[in-house]
């Protein structure tokens, strides 16, 4: 064997322990980044996500408050009509007080300061007189008639909650 031929078998070696060529080393980073950026933009919008049940949750506590609120006041008028404000929540006495009430941010009954923490929140309620259906011989006409409560509470990241309810005259 001559001397040009020795050097040649010592620097030849089989295909599998030549490695990988540039070409082939780019095409895998660019596969690679490709499929990193696809994971970490489902993670992000996960994370950006996660806070949404939260906002969801607040706004269906407000919205199921306010219902039971509007429902636990008197079916008949009791006096004349008060203007549907925060300022004047207090002096509601029946349900028709309610109608058009809006509130921007979250209030308790008795004042006129926000709940911290519920600020970016709004309040709609209407109430409107229905049929519950045709009048029998068993029922009267009076108790057939009833009020749709429509609460509407919009939260944060365009979260909207609508809870309706049905409220009778019912008792003596």
């Amino acid at each position: 064997m001559s001397i040009n031929n020795a050097v040649r078998a010592r620097h030849v070696s089989p295909a599998w322990l030549r490695g990988f060529s540039l070409v082939e080393v780019i095409v895998f980073i660019m596969i690679v980044s490709v499929a990193l950026v696809g994971v970490l933009s489902v993670m992000n919008q996960t994370t950006q996500r996660s806070a949404d049940p939260l906002v969801r949750k607040q706004a269906i506590a407000v919205a199921e408050s306010m219902l039971e609120e509007v429902a636990l006041h008197d079916f008949a008028v009791t006096s004349a009509p008060v203007a549907p404000t925060q300022a004047n929540r207090q002096s509601f006495d029946d349900i028709g007080d309610y109608h058009n009430f809006t509130t921007s941010g979250i209030y308790p009954i008795d004042s006129v300061t926000r709940i911290t923490g519920l600020t970016g929140y709004s309040v709609l309620v209407t109430v409107a007189s229905t049929d519950l259906g045709p009048a029998t011989s068993l029922i009267t006409t009076a108790s057939n008639k009833a009020k749709l409560i429509t609460v509407t509470v919009s939260g944060p990241d365009n979260v909207n909650v609508v809870l309706t309810g049905y409220r009778t005259a019912y008792g003596p």
